[in-house]
Parts: structure tokens; C-alpha cells; sequence
């Protein structure tokens, strides 16, 4: 940074903190006494006036967040703790635009304005001693169906209406309150057909015409939008042939009117909260009770805005803007411009001891200083080295201050660029053999040489032409397969750690280690083959991709037979792959076994009863040793399966006792484990059972007969003694009729003769 500039920052930081001072030591004046600094012309007379302070540079404004500028520089994933203060600075200026809808049914809500204006100056001038009002009206377009066309319409759509019209500033933002009531007053209302107005043009031009409606930069922006009906947005335009999008560009004339109401479409709401963000307007949505729900929303997707109720003659439009002005300086919360290659996170503890990420603080006072702490950190960087430094606002949500940061991103190294530390040219870079660029100790070779040190040249004699001779013809792989080294258009392999495995070939493509494996032996070992250039070349007697499998299928017949797999199966890598065929599932080494089909238990059935037990139809046929002479029977204890070649077999006999053989090969030879003795179930007494069940039902019938005596004997007599009881207890004689009563009158007939 030169001198001058560094001057300047120097003096832009104490005219900061002169104005921060000063700003603070006036909180305890109370605001409705002018402010004793505003007469001061000259900075000797501010120096001697207490709680004053004088910033030499012309185009200073006080400010209430600090600092207003830094310059930071990050590398990827780095983060940067930026501390920001906060403060809200008493008798800041305010300008306060009262934008007005005129449809006739607002007439009484006018003329109650044009004698509020005072009082509201008045108010607001509490707030500050810089305050400063304007007002605009609007209807909506001059095109059906939003306005009657009809000639005497267009002149006069009411009885004591103005021409229709879309928007007109009738007052720039001033001091003199008396204008303000004035123009209110005399501000005649208009007539249009459909129930929404043409509100968002206004509000759009009142935004963007910051010249025309007098906005101040260093003031906080109020846009009062006052009105009793809902709002056309982006797209009802076409509803009377106004198809043009809204352009967001001021289009007053030199009364105020807007020019472009029939050329240009409604904003849409994105639009509003675009240039609402852009130039710091606070908007605060002044409407009717029926319309309050459709302006809370809005006010949802628009920053910085709120809603109030206006009563029907908008008397309590003072009371509203003062409510509203509250809350909105009541808190702040912090925004930022950043991009996606940049990330910022807030956190704060408010006025409270606790810090959270938030970058909001609500409940501010006047005077009140809350620190936040921006954490700056760079995602990723912009493929486009222009955008590698860049220019972060953090500003305070509705406040046309902002602190700016000048971010200079870390994509390169000084050393990768011309004229940075550690960089040469090639024609001073003898590390490079002058056939390339020395950048950061590596060499960038021009495009006539190539090498690690641009050793090589692309006219070499032998032919070789450049990298092109390390790569397989027609292909686009990386240089020598990533297993070397292009030296002058040769491959020179890498050597490997271990001295028996080595990488070899015209382009490095062959190894001896990289082949299938079986069993985790490569190849299946030395005794089965050996790998050549990544595959594996088979002993005699293999094959297989790891030579895993013999040549031959003599492993896959089983003893005694000329079947390959019993006939059932195929033989796959010298194992027998079983089929299933018809419901018959076939298994074991050689497919000899059908769990459902008949298999060999059958087969060795008879010779197992005659061998072992004695028994069977071989043992009475005397044919035992002529049918079993060929296997080798066992006897044992015990029957289990060793091994997973090996099936068991389990039989009843007609007696119900069970017993049980395996069959399996010993190497070649069918052999037989048969359980010498039977397992029988224990005979049973079958008369002993039924003669207990008789005597155990005679036993519970007589008990639940007695049970039944025992109780019916109890009832009878308690009901007995109840009996007794109530006879003992009576009081009257028994001759006579303690009910009956003597007649009062009697009467005899004279014509009854006693018969």
C-alpha cells in the first residue's frame, strides 16, 4: 500500500472512532433537545463543545457497525475469526417516504393523513432531530380491465376523482412538514374496476428512484405503504395485454408520474426483496384489518419488513409507524453477499453471557453495543483466476452501512507465477536444462522438450517424438501406465519394495504379482504355475484362471464306478457340480447320494441287518456273504458323521427299535459304521394306565359331590335362621289384620229382605 493510501485508511479509522465517541457520550441527552453539534461550522467550534467530535475527510459518515473495512487473505478450508460491533446510534437520521394507495375507497384515510402529518414529524422527531417525510400515490395501470377505458372514465372514473394513474411522487423527501400535509391534502383520489391495486409498481419505483425521491445514503429508508386491497404481481400484466417483464429501472417523468405503468408488467415479489436488499429499505405494510393476513405473508419473503393494522381512516397511522419503527430498530441481523466459494458463519452471546451461532440479536437499545464474530472461510476455489480476489458485503440487514472485506483467495503460490519467489524463466532456469520453466522446484517444460528436468527434446534422432512413445499406440492412458517413468520416450519402471515382485514391459503394463490367487497363493503356488504379465501360466496337469483346477476328471469318479459324478452330475475345476432334475436333488462328493429319491441307505439295508444284527431277508435266505462279501462293515457304539463326504442312515424295526449306519469312502474304499445294538422303546402298561384314569375320575366325582352336599347344607340353614328371625321379630297379634280399617259410612237397602 502506498503512503498516501495508507494515510487515508489511517484517517478513515480515527474519524471512526472520533464518530463512535461521540455518538455514545450523547446517549444520555435526552433526543427531543436539538443537537448541540449540527450549529458547528467549524471544527474549532465543535472541538469546544462537549461530546462533539470533527472528521476531516469530506465524504465521512458516521457509522454504527465497525469495523468498515478489512482486507483478509485465506487458503482453502482455512477460517478466519472477524470481530464486528454493533451499536445503535441515538438521533440517527431517518427518512420516512409515505407511499399511499388513492383509490376512492381510501378518501377518508387521505384526508385524515393531511392532519397527522405534523404530529407524525413531531413523533418521529423524537426519535431523532434529523427526520425527513415524503409521499406518493398510486392507483394501478391505465389499461383494461384495471381501469374503465371509456373516454369519460379515463377524464373523471368518479364523482370528485382524478384521471387514473399508476404511481406519481407528489412530495421528495423533506424537513417541512407543512408541505407534507399540504400535498396530502390536495392529492385528489381516482377510481379503478378490479379489487387488487398496482402497488408493486409503486413501491418499485419508489425504490429505485433514489434521485427523484431524495433518499439519503446515511439515513435509515421507511417506506410506509399504506393501503385497504391486495396487490397484482409478476404475470397479471397479461391479463390486459402487458407482457413486457418489469426491468427494476426508475421510469419517473419531471411531474413524478411513472412513464412505463402500460409497457412494463408487475414486479414480482423477488423482484421487491432484490432492490428491498439492494438499497436498504425498510418496508412497513400500513393496511386494513381484512388484508393484514395477505401482508404478513408478503412480509415473510421481504427483508427487513413488517406488517401493521390501520384502523379505517388510518387515524392511528402515527402510533402504527412509531410501533413499527420500534421493532425494526429493536434488532439487528446480520447479512452477507458471500458466494458459494465462500462460507461465513455468525456467532454471538447477544447482550447474555452464552455464545451461539446466530447472526441475529434481538431487544437492542439505543447506545447498546453487541459483538458478533464472522467466521470467514473459503470453500473452494473459482476456476476463473479473475475471481480469486473478491469483495464480501456484511452489512446489517435495512441499513445502507456494511463492513467490506477485500478477500484475497489462495489458489496459487507466488512461485507458480511469473516474477513470483522462486520462479525462473527458461532461459535463466539451468535446473530445467533452458527447456522450461523452474516453477516452485519442479520444471514446466516448454513444448519442444519433456522430461522431469526437460532433458528431452521433441526432435530427438532416434525417432522418439515427445510423451507420446510412453503411452500403448491409439491410446489415451496416463504415461507408462503409472508404474513409471517417460524418460525421452522410454518407460523406466518403478522398482517395488519387495525384490521377487517387478514391473516390467514397453510401457510398464507386465508384473509378476498382480495375477488371481486360490487360497491366497498366487497361482495356487510354484507347484501348480507362475504369473507372466499379469495372467497366470499353468503347470501340466492345471488349469483355471489361478490353475486352481486339475487338468483331469479322475478326482470326480468315485470309487468302483466308470460314471463321471455318478452320472449325476458334472465335474467343474476336478469337483462334482450336482444336478436337480425331475424333483431329484442329487449330492455328495461324487452326486451319489438323492436325499429324495431312493438312495444307497436302501441299498445297504439288508446287509447291515444280516452282518450286524443278524437279521433280514439275506439271513434266512443264507445269502449274507455271497450279496455283502464287497463291503466292509464296522460295528460300533456309537454312529456319527466325521466328515462332509460321509451320510447317515436311520431305521425301525418291526418292534419299533431304531438303528443307524454310515457310509463313506476311506480313500478309495466304500466302508460302513453301523450301531451294533438297537435303541427300543420301553414296553408299556397299558392296563395300569386305564385302571388309574377309572380311579381317578370315581375320586373326583365323589370329592365335587361332597363339595356340593357341604354347601347345599350351608345355605339351607343360614336361609332357616333367616326365617326365624324375621317370625321372632314381629309385633302384631297374629288374629287380627294389622291393615284393615272399620268403614266410616255404611247403608242398607230398604228393599233387601235379609235373604
Amino acid at each position: 500500500m502506498d503512503t498516501a493510501a495508507l494515510t487515508m485508511w489511517r484517517l478513515w479509522a480515527v474519524c471512526a472512532a472520533l464518530a463512535v465517541t461521540a455518538v455514545w457520550a450523547q446517549e444520555a441527552e435526552k433526543l427531543t433537545q436539538p443537537n448541540p453539534c449540527t450549529s458547528k461550522q467549524t471544527c474549532s467550534e465543535c472541538m469546544q463543545t462537549p461530546t462533539c467530535a470533527w472528521c476531516a475527510l469530506p465524504t465521512f459518515e458516521a457509522t454504527q457497525i465497525a469495523p468498515q473495512r478489512v482486507r483478509m487473505s485465506l487458503r482453502v478450508h482455512e477460517a478466519h475469526d472477524l470481530k464486528v460491533q454493533f451499536a445503535l446510534a441515538p438521533n440517527y437520521p431517518i427518512d420516512l417516504y409515505y407511499l399511499m394507495d388513492l383509490s376512492k375507497s381510501m378518501e377518508d384515510d387521505k384526508d385524515k393523513l393531511s392532519t397527522l402529518g405534523n404530529l407524525l414529524a413531531q413523533e418521529m422527531r423524537k426519535l431523532t432531530s434529523n427526520f425527513r417525510l415524503g409521499f406518493g400515490s398510486f392507483v394501478d395501470k391505465v389499461v383494461m380491465p384495471y381501469v374503465s377505458t371509456v373516454p369519460a372514465n379515463l377524464e373523471s372514473p368518479c364523482t370528485g376523482c382524478e384521471a387514473p394513474y399508476g404511481y406519481q411522487n407528489a412530495l421528495s423527501l423533506t424537513s417541512d412538514t407543512e408541505m407534507f400535509a399540504r400535498e396530502v391534502r390536495d392529492a385528489k383520489v381516482s377510481g379503478n374496476l378490479d379489487a387488487p391495486e398496482g402497488g408493486f409498481d409503486a413501491i418499485m419505483q419508489a425504490i429505485v428512484c433514489k434521485e427523484e425521491i431524495s433518499w439519503r445514503s446515511n439515513a435509515r429508508r421507511l417506506l410506509v405503504f399504506s393501503t385497504d386491497a391486495g396487490f397484482h404481481y409478476a404475470g397479471d400484466g397479461k391479463l390486459g395485454g402487458v407482457v413486457k417483464p418489469n426491468d427494476g429501472v426508475c421510469h419517473l417523468d419531471s411531474r413524478g408520474r411513472y412513464t412505463h405503468s402500460d409497457m412494463l408488467d408487475y414486479p414480482s415479489v423477488s423482484q421487491i426483496n432484490q432492490k428491498v436488499k439492494e438499497n436498504s429499505i425498510n418496508v412497513i405494510f400500513a393496511v386494513t384489518a381484512e388484508q393484514r393476513e395477505t401482508y404478513d405473508e408478503l412480509s415473510r419473503h421481504i427483508e427487513a419488513s413488517s406488517a401493521g393494522t390501520l384502523s379505517n381512516d388510518s387515524s392511528n397511522v402515527v402510533t402504527l409507524v412509531k410501533q413499527q419503527y420500534d421493532a425494526i430498530t429493536s434488532f439487528v441481523e446480520m447479512k452477507d453477499n458471500s458466494t458459494e466459494f465462500v462460507r461465513i458463519r455468525y456467532y454471538s452471546a447477544c447482550r447474555g453471557n452464552t455464545t451461539t451461532e446466530t447472526n441475529r440479536c434481538d431487544k437492542l437499545k439505543i447506545g447498546q453495543q453487541v459483538n458478533f464474530t464472522a467466521k470467514v472461510e473459503l470453500i473452494k476455489c473459482p476456476e476463473d483466476p479473475a475471481r480469486w480476489n473478491d469483495i464480501i458485503e456484511i452489512k446489517p440487514a435495512g441499513l445502507n452501512e456494511s463492513l467490506i472485506i477485500d478477500l484475497a483467495m489462495q489458489c496459487q503460490c507466488d512461485c507458480d507465477r511469473p516474477g513470483g519467489p522462486g520462479f525462473k524463466p527458461a532461459a535463466i532456469a539451468a535446473e530445467c536444462n533452458y527447456g522450461g520453466d523452474l516453477q516452485c522446484g519442479k520444471c514446466v517444460c516448454d513444448p519442444l522438450h519433456f522430461g522431469a528436468f526437460c532433458e528431452c527434446s521433441q526432435s530427438d534422432p532416434n525417432g522418439r517424438i515427445g510423451e507420446d512413445q510412453c503411452r500403448p499406440p491409439n491410446s489415451t492412458d496416463i504415461l507408462c501406465y503409472g508404474r513409471g517413468e517417460c524418460v525421452c520416450g522410454e518407460c523406466n519402471c518403478y522398482p517395488r519394495e519387495n525384490p521377487n515382485e517387478e514391473v516390467k514391459g514397453d510401457f510398464c503394463e507386465c508384473d509378476n504379482f498382480s495375477c488371481d490367487r486360490h487360497e491366497k497363493l498366487l497361482c495356487s503356488g510354484p507347484d501348480h504355475g507362475s504369473c507372466v504379465c499379469g495372467e497366470c501360466s499353468c503347470l501340466d496337469g492345471w488349469t483355471g484362471n489361478a490353475c486352481q483346477c486339475p487338468a483331469s476328471n479322475a478326482s470326480c469318479i468315485a470309487p468302483g464306478d466308470t460314471r463321471q459324478c455318478s452320472g449325476a452330475g458334472e465335474c467343474v475345476c476336478g469337483q462334482c457340480v450336482c444336478k436337480e432334475e425331475q424333483g431329484a436333488r442329487y449330492s455328495g462328493k461324487y452326486c451319489e447320494d438323492c436325499p429324495t429319491c431312493r438312495g444307497k441307505c436302501e441299498l445297504y439295508k439288508p446287509c447291515v441287518n444280516c452282518v450286524v444284527h443278524d437279521s433280514g431277508e439275506l439271513k434266512e435266505e443264507g445269502r449274507c456273504e455271497e450279496e455283502c462279501s464287497h463291503l466292509i462293515i464296522n460295528k460300533t457304539d456309537v454312529v456319527e458323521v466325521e466328515n462332509p463326504d460321509e451320510r447317515i442312515c436311520t431305521f425301525s424295526d418291526e418292534h419299533g427299535c431304531r438303528y443307524q449306519f454310515v457310509y463313506g469312502y476311506d480313500g478309495e474304499t466304500q466302508v460302513i459304521r453301523a450301531q451294533e445294538t438297537k435303541k427300543c422303546p420301553p414296553a408299556i402298561n397299558i392296563l395300569g394306565i386305564v385302571l388309574t384314569l377309572i380311579a381317578a375320575i370315581v375320586v373326583v366325582g365323589m370329592a365335587v359331590l361332597m363339595l356340593w352336599k357341604l354347601l347345599t347344607t350351608i345355605h339351607d340353614r343360614r336361609e332357616y335362621a333367616k326365617w326365624d328371625s324375621e317370625r321372632k321379630m314381629a309385633k302384631w297379634d297374629t288374629g287380627e289384620n294389622p291393615i284393615y280399617k272399620q268403614a266410616t259410612s255404611t247403608y242398607k237397602n230398604p228393599a233387601y229382605g235379609g235373604k
